[in-house]
């Protein structure tokens, strides 16, 4: 809690912001801007730091819940064989509500809370005095000592100790939702004194009642008040599974705004604040792997074994980018960031060493979970580069088909009133659906627009710096749109804003063209013939991008092509 969470976390990383946002990905993005001659080798760090927060995202719901949810076999055994019901059926209810948001319950959150954390506080102090000798945990010589001692043993007890800071990831992630100054307030004044106390608490129950090891959290509370306290640390451990949920939307969001994940169907829950967000297909992802993780273990204890590594790993992960952003953003010598970030490193690659030897008691499935993840992210990532490389191929400069379409040629194509607007990718080169158009419509609009959306590096781009306009003649212009990777990319709004600012068109005469593409696998191709097939049935997922960038579906023309990749 002192090191790694207070130290790290609160102090460091809070201040290891990208314009506010926290989390791998903003790392990552940052220092893509930073330290390009890195890339490939960050983007394999962050994808895997991003990896292991999704399978987080899974473990910490499925585990919080059920934990709290055994509490009711205290008030009575009656309860034991419908804990696991009643978890999953608390599960299933939280993940449908996500489609409605949180805003009109989130006013709750807060005082619930809040009340947690006194209530853990209140019971630590009740129980400190059982045995003033846990007061000696403040000193650290007596945690060295004991690893030194213990051996093997005390190696194997970091493994379970690390489940006191397996929040400190999703605390980091959330900077963007928050802010440095309430999270660290709260930390100080409320949450860490609150832990601390429960913990001491806790310490000194078993230290003077040895038969309490066995639930020494619900064992400090009189009969009376097991209920009230199951009640309330299930509502806490739902707030908390929220928001680990809210942030896999915000990391997918971010991965498919930086190219890492195809384009997934992102809802808006809330009218005034842009962060509340749905992705149907992660919501029901993360729901499925719930129920799977809550059936395979079936208690808390049993998924315990299986948290650590996938926290221990981001947190690595997270340190390693945390190092090349002081160097590069802050300045920090190497020695510096080695000074600061090596200890810490240290001593999470021994919690991650600890927590490994658990992958035969089920540490498997973190890894299964971020090995997968990886593996799609980096499949999207190729599988985007060389259909590009091969589309390039059969590229036309665009300066050369202009020169071509303006010769006045029996040849030439039909001059038809109004704006097209071409979306591609590169804007020096002619657009496919615009060459496709040409050929089998014969036609060529009064005005063209070739129309780039390009990804900024930081969360959000302002709406000063939002479009730029070059016009090349009287009929070709090119138009630049530049969004956040956690902006909502609405295409629709950046153009009536270049509209008021003097962009000459009218929506109602405007076409959007779009290419469709229909890939094909290769047997030779740059990728193994299954990362072909994960590759095209991803694509294949995609949301349209009429509705993702919010395009008039009214004023949109589609164009097919096949592509053999």
């Amino acid at each position: 809690l002192t090191i790694i969470v207070t130290f790290k976390y609160v102090l460091f990383l809070l201040r290891a912001d990208n314009d506010g946002e926290g989390g791998t990905l903003s790392l990552l993005a940052l220092l893509m801007k930073k330290a390009p001659r890195y890339t490939t080798l960050m983007f394999m760090a962050g994808i895997l730091g991003a990896a292991l927060f999704i399978g987080d995202a899974m473990i910490t719901p499925a585990l919080s819940v059920l934990s709290a949810v055994e509490g009711l076999k205290l008030v009575t055994p009656a309860f034991h064989d419908y804990v696991l019901p009643i978890s999953v059926g608390i599960m299933v209810l939280l993940f449908a509500v996500q489609s409605r948001g949180t805003g009109a319950v989130s006013i709750f959150f807060g005082p619930i809370t809040l009340i947690w954390f006194l209530v853990l506080g209140a019971a630590g102090v009740a129980h400190i005095g059982d045995d003033l000798a846990i007061l000696a945990a403040f000193n650290p010589v007596n945690a060295v000592t004991f690893l030194w001692n213990a051996g093997f043993v005390g190696f194997i007890v970091l493994g379970a100790v690390f489940l006191t800071v397996t929040g400190a990831e999703a605390l980091y992630a959330d900077l963007g939702h928050f802010g440095r100054g309430p999270i660290q307030a709260a930390w100080f004044a409320v949450v860490f004194p609150a832990l601390a106390l429960n913990y001491l608490g806790q310490g000194a129950l078993v230290l003077s009642h040895p038969e309490a090891v066995s639930d020494p959290f619900f064992l400090m509370f009189p009969n009376w008040a097991l209920l009230p306290v199951v009640l309330l640390a299930t509502a806490a451990t739902i707030i908390a599974s929220q928001a680990v949920i809210t942030g896999a939307f915000s990391l997918v969001r971010q991965a498919i705004n930086l190219g890492f994940l195809p384009r997934f169907e992102i809802c808006f829950t809330s009218e005034t604040q842009t962060g509340q967000i749905y992705l149907p297909f992660v919501n029901n992802a993360l729901l499925a792997g719930v129920i799977v993780l809550m059936f395979m273990f079936g208690s808390s204890e049993s998924l315990a074994t299986a948290y650590g590594i996938s926290v221990t790993g981001a947190m690595v992960v997270t340190t390693v980018l945390a190092f090349e952003f002081a160097r590069h953003q802050w300045g920090w010598s190497t020695l510096t960031a080695t000074a600061v970030l090596l200890p810490l490193l240290v001593l999470e690659l021994f919690f991650l060493g600890a927590n490994l030897f658990k992958i035969h008691d089920g540490g498997y499935v973190p890894i299964l979970i971020a090995g997968t993840l990886m593996r799609t992210m980096w499949t999207w990532r190729k599988g985007v580069s060389l259909l590009r490389e091969k589309t390039a191929r059969q590229d036309i400069p665009l300066s050369q088909f202009m020169a071509m379409v303006e010769r006045k040629s029996e040849h030439a194509p039909v001059e038809v009133p109004g704006t097209a607007i071409f979306l591609t990718a590169t804007p020096d080169t002619t657009p496919a659906v615009l060459l496709h158009n040409i050929k089998h419509n014969h036609v060529l609009h009064q005005h063209n627009v070739i129309l780039t959306i390009k990804t900024a590096r930081v969360p959000y781009v302002p709406e000063k710096d939002r479009y730029t306009i070059e016009k090349l003649s009287d009929r070709f212009s090119l138009l630049e749109l530049r969004f956040g990777f956690m902006d909502d990319q609405n295409v629709s709004r950046a153009l009536a804003r270049c509209r008021k600012e003097g962009f000459k068109f009218e929506i109602m005469s405007t076409s959007f063209y779009l290419g469709r593409r229909k890939l094909i696998a290769a047997p030779q191709s740059g990728l193994p013939q299954w990362q072909d097939k994960l590759f095209i049935a991803m694509a294949d997922s995609a949301i349209d991008p009429t509705e993702y960038f919010h395009l008039p579906p009214n004023r949109v023309v589609e164009l097919g092509e096949q592509v053999v990749i």
